[in-house]
């Protein structure tokens, strides 16, 4: 039913069904959804087997109407009724309230009116909600998008569709059993704004449906692609954080139980399941059970009153794109180590030593400069005093992107201030980094990379947190200090180049291709 109309299927099985099973039934036919139910038979070859009642095991019924109805002169005044139809056209249930059984003298013309009751073997018939309860095993409901509904009487369903994807090493956080990277999933914020009409216990409620269904696992399964075994979890998010559109933060997680969630996880196409929350605001977290694991999904959420649902993407921002000044006061012993090291290599640069032309140099003048080459130098005989990073150096090309950011005069060198604006970032990230190297394991994995990215100043979307992972981290899913530092650099020097297009700060550029290419191929 749901490949047909893209609508959103709920299952019950009547042992558990809720308390509100009439209700629920009820309310979907007047909003045009599909009903159909069953009853298991335990031996297939009984499949299609009639029963004493008249009723068919293995076999696919309709629901087509439920309805209340008046008795007179009934020890019961009122009776609930449902409508089935066996697709054969024949074969009908003999227990009370079928075609011909006394149960029919009680009602009023009227209500056999309302009913349209007729005695005719055609497969449709009446029977009591609790004999239905009772004789069939399971009812499905597929629950339609207003688009699929023509008819302007039928209360329609408010629909809202979010697509999304789980990300190895970055957004695959797994089920809340990981709390170290559940909080990376994507997160979806839910405002369900008006309560039901008909509130139960006089209890102000939403009624809503959640649907989480993996995309494209049967086309990939002659690749070895499996369903994964996925589910969700429903949060409310505090008053303060209203209208916060952040992503929540692992804290958050850890001191805060979820409202709601489904059942179980299930290695199911699609995990659906009906909820009654207070009119809020949530965030829904869709998982697959374990992290780690890449795919693709819909998440949908059908319910009665208004309601929107909206991917959360932190604002891209940074904290400090502009060069922060120098450090004033004593030196450390680790300022002096470089000061003199960054003297001797640029003094190397005056002689001549290194085969260029020599350049003229004053005590500590602006023509003191040194190359990537030499950079590479001074940073790794200071690093390598810093046995707890466990690194082999920076590399060439890391140096290179360091001077592209640091180089304000455009020399392809970095002058001593410059150089000074540099190792303070340096020394910075570095702290960050060794706070997230807890292990000493000389690298940090891409999930608490994130942290360490907003850490260092930066507010970055799932885009391009996915992005990070995939141009830094290694097969494990781990990125070293080397990474680690080039993508601070070229975040930083991106992030500046931007500030310096955006003259009116609108937060969009306009690039000539010359402008483009010298950009992106200096950073």
């Amino acid at each position: 039913m749901e490949d047909f109309t893209g609508g959103v299927t709920e299952f019950y099985e009547m042992k558990e069904a809720p308390k509100e099973l009439y209700k629920i039934m009820k309310k979907a036919l007047e909003r045009g959804s599909m009903m159909g139910c069953s009853i298991d038979s335990l031996v297939p070859a009984r499949f299609e087997t009639r029963t004493v009642t008249g009723l068919v095991k293995g076999h696919a019924y309709s629901v087509t109407a439920v309805e209340e109805c008046k008795q007179s002169q009934h020890k019961e005044p009122k009776v609930r009724l449902v409508r089935l139809r066996n697709p054969w056209g024949q074969v009908e249930w003999n227990g009370p309230w079928s075609d011909n059984s006394k149960e029919w003298v009680s009602l009023s013309k009227g209500e056999k009116d309302k009913l349209q009751h007729q005695s005719a073997e055609d497969g449709e018939f009446w029977m009591a909600f609790e004999d239905f309860k009772k004789n069939y095993t399971k009812i499905e409901i597929c629950n339609l998008t207003p688009d699929a509904l023509e008819d302007d009487k039928i209360h329609k369903w408010t629909v809202s569709v979010n697509e999304g994807r789980w990300v190895r090493g970055c957004s695959a956080g797994g089920c809340r059993n990981y709390p170290d990277t559940f909080w990376t999933n994507p997160q979806y914020r839910l405002r369900l704004l008006e309560e039901d009409d008909d509130p139960e216990d006089n209890e102000v409620a939403c009624s809503f449906v959640i649907a989480l269904m993996q995309k494209n696992r049967r086309k990939e399964r002659k690749m070895g692609a499996n369903l994964f075994t996925i589910g969700f979890a429903i949060y409310e998010v505090p008053k303060e954080m209203h209208g916060n559109k952040q992503h929540m933060q692992k804290d958050f997680f850890l001191f805060n139980s979820s409202k709601a969630r489904c059942k179980s996880y299930i290695n199911l196409r699609e995990v659906t399941q009906r909820f009654r929350l207070s009119p809020g605001e949530y965030v829904i977290i869709p998982s697959t059970y374990e992290p780690h694991q890449e795919g693709e999904f819909i998440l949908r959420v059908f319910s009665e009153k208004r309601n929107t649902s909206e991917e959360i993407e932190n604002r891209i921002e940074a904290d400090h794109p502009v060069p922060a000044p120098a450090n004033a006061g004593e030196e450390s012993e680790e300022d002096q180590q470089f000061r003199s090291l960054f003297q001797q290599i640029a003094g190397d640069v005056s002689t001549g030593s290194t085969g260029r032309p020599v350049r003229p140099v004053s005590a500590w003048g602006s023509e003191m400069e040194i190359t990537a080459n030499e950079l590479k130098n001074v940073l790794n005989s200071i690093v390598s005093k810093h046995k707890d990073l466990n690194t082999e150096g920076f590399s060439l090309e890391c140096c290179r992107s360091m001077i592209s950011l640091m180089d304000m005069d455009g020399t392809g060198r970095l002058n001593l201030q410059e150089f000074r604006h540099l190792w303070n970032k340096v020394k910075q990230w570095q702290g960050i980094f060794q706070h997230y190297n807890s292990d000493q394991a000389s690298s940090i994995n891409s999930y608490e990379m994130r942290n360490a990215v907003n850490d260092a100043g930066f507010r970055l979307n799932n885009q391009l947190y996915d992005i990070i992972t995939m141009r830094y981290a290694d097969e494990s899913m781990n990125i070293d200090f080397d990474s680690f530092i080039s993508c601070l650099v070229r975040l930083e020097a991106m992030f500046r180049a931007f500030q310096a297009f955006d003259q009116d700060g609108d937060g969009t550029i306009r690039l000539s291709v010359l402008e483009w290419l010298q950009l992106t191929m200096y950073a």
